[in-house]
């Protein structure tokens, strides 16, 4: 049982005390907050405070005990899985969209790790974790394209070292292609900010300039749609060079070119589709996902040292889009 303790400030006052606590504790989302009130699991002045929304004052003091969260052992499920190549070390999946990697709040089921519990039976690493035996990287689940996943310790010790250098020294290469609103000038470029949690929706990344961690992504324009006159939209080649939540998504829209079909980054520009013709707006507005695909991936096998590379083709939803803006 983990103890803490938090002292309401002054700018703190006739606020939510599930929303006090879920600011004042970084790692604790709202919902959880809310959850540890109703459980009896907030005191203050010696009382338990059993309501979420209770108004906070100055100056209080809200001590919170926190039961240490027993997580579920996923279960075996038959997904299909379109496997690129598998040995006894790893594998590597092509994920298409819409399938979460690892059982989280409201997704304890029907996730990667299922699917392959079924597939590789007890053979996966287990470094990740009861919830993420394997996982060495993630894909947001409406990403689709290549990851790689360790059957062996081994493989995972060795694969989670080149993604922490990102290929910086290492042999690992990361290609992500996104169709992105607009004509990006200059067509090439390499985008370098910060990266942090919003300040005010907990769901978002964002720029940031006190804090937040470093970011780095190489880009190439690789088509521009239509091909004449001005673009209204872009294929852009992604390489990143760290590995920070978001980062493609955010670090687009923050050059103004946010990824089509990206409602939590690009919401704003979903009015563009009313200036298209009818096959190209239709086509765009039934993109309901983020139009970004993991394109690439290279690294060492962990045991024989060869270098493997892998690609995946654009999936039909994003290349129909582009076919309409042609």
């Amino acid at each position: 049982m983990a103890h803490l303790s938090i002292t309401a400030q002054a700018d703190h006052d006739g606020q939510r005390l599930d929303s006090v606590i879920a600011a004042g504790c970084p790692d604790l989302s709202r919902s959880r907050a809310r959850d540890l009130i109703k459980q009896g699991q907030v005191r203050a002045k010696g009382r338990t405070i059993v309501e979420p929304d209770y108004r906070v004052k100055p100056d209080e003091i809200f001590d919170i005990e926190m039961p240490e969260i027993v997580e579920a052992a996923p279960q075996a499920e038959h997904i299909p899985l379109t496997v690129l190549y598998e040995d006894d070390a790893l594998i590597v999946i092509d994920k298409p969209v819409g399938l979460v990697v690892h059982p989280a709040a409201g997704n304890w089921t029907g996730t990667l790790v299922n699917a392959l519990i079924a597939h590789c039976g007890d053979s996966l690493s287990g470094i990740g974790g009861v919830r993420r035996p394997g996982i060495v990287h993630r894909l947001d689940k409406d990403t689709s394209g290549i990851m790689v996943v360790a059957k062996t310790d081994a493989a995972h010790k060795s694969l989670a070292a080149q993604f922490a250098d990102h290929g910086r020294e290492g042999p690992l290469h990361r290609e992500y292609l996104a169709l992105a609103w607009g004509g990006l000038r200059p067509v090439k470029g390499v985008v370098e900010t910060n990266i942090g949690r919003h300040p005010n929706n907990r769901l978002k990344m964002a720029v940031r300039r006190s804090d937040g961690k470093h970011a780095v992504t190489e880009y190439k324009v690789r088509k521009s749609l239509p091909e004449t006159g001005e673009p209204v939209a872009s294929l852009v080649e992604c390489i990143l060079k760290t590995g920070r939540t978001h980062q493609i998504r955010v670090h687009l829209a923050h050059l103004g070119h946010p990824v089509i079909g990206d409602s939590l980054y690009g919401s704003g520009f979903r009015s563009k589709t009313r200036a298209l013709r009818e096959k190209a707006q239709s086509a765009t507005l039934s993109m309901t996902r983020q139009a970004l695909h993991a394109a690439v991936l290279c690294f060492l096998h962990p045991t024989s040292g060869k270098r493997l590379q892998f690609h995946s083709e654009l999936p039909a939803d994003m290349r129909d889009v582009m076919e309409a803006l042609e």
